[in-house]
């Protein structure tokens, strides 16, 4: 996928934390943002994943697991003291596994939240007095229309997503005299190789595709050019709010 149709000339050196980086939608986003001469920066626990992206993009490549919050915040602030700071954070991680509400056990249902909920704030937590110190930055959060819709099926990510909703709107609050901006990109069925790998049949895809207002399947670099939107400062005036990429999905 190219991304040579705009530039985003704010970008240009700019310091891009991605996490959740090695694969679906945030390989994506780290393509998008060193095509931008964005200086990026991705985590992921995927060790492998992460150095081979890495080698390829010239981004570069931190292993973490995101729900280990120690280790967040240790690796942030290594980032930021190699990078000189964070001017953009995109909390991509996410597990959309699907689950049996009756079989869900404690330990399943914080694992699920901690993944897709816990880390958002907290690596915003992380990167917040940096972005302070220098009077700007930018955060984007992941969210998704599955909650929107009342998916069956994956009820800890569909509750982690909505919890999202309120995240964003209460720290562009908190955030916004500091000049931080925070906005949560909400997608909608996104074609990845997770997906393909996991649950597309041509019945599920057709069935999207005759949902949406749209008739083509979105993939990840439709979200990747959302992002590159709001991390940087075309969007200055943009915070708290939901900026839906789902083709439509959510009109029926």
């Amino acid at each position: 996928m190219s991304y040579d149709s705009v530039s985003y000339r704010s970008l240009d050196g700019k310091c891009v934390v991605i996490t959740g980086g090695a694969s679906g939608i945030g390989e994506e986003m780290v393509r998008a943002f060193t095509a931008q001469k964005a200086r990026t920066v991705f985590l992921d626990i995927n060790a492998e994943a992460g150095a081979a992206l890495a080698a390829e993009t010239g981004a570069r490549f931190f292993a973490c697991d995101l729900t280990d919050i120690a280790a967040l915040r240790a690796t942030v602030a290594t980032i930021e003291a190699e990078f000189g700071g964070i001017d953009a954070l995109i909390n991509n991680a996410g597990k959309d596994d699907r689950q049996v509400m009756a079989e869900v056990e404690p330990e399943s249902w914080r694992r699920m939240l901690a993944f897709n909920l816990d880390h958002q704030f907290f690596a915003t937590q992380a990167v917040a007095p940096g972005m302070k110190a220098r009077g700007k930055g930018a955060v984007i959060l992941l969210g998704s229309v599955s909650w929107m819709r009342g998916m069956p099926g994956m009820v800890s990510y569909t509750t982690s997503k909505a919890a999202i909703n309120g995240l964003n709107r209460t720290l562009a609050r908190e955030l916004g005299p500091d000049g931080i901006r925070v906005n949560c990109i909400v997608p909608g069925a996104i074609l990845t190789e997770r997906q393909k790998a996991l649950w597309l049949t041509p019945e599920s895809n057709q069935r999207f595709i005759d949902q949406q207002a749209l008739k083509f399947r979105l993939d990840a670099s439709h979200i990747a050019r959302m992002a590159l939107f709001l991390a940087s400062d075309e969007s200055s005036g943009c915070t708290g709010a939901n900026f839906i990429v789902d083709a439509g999905l959510t009109q029926n």
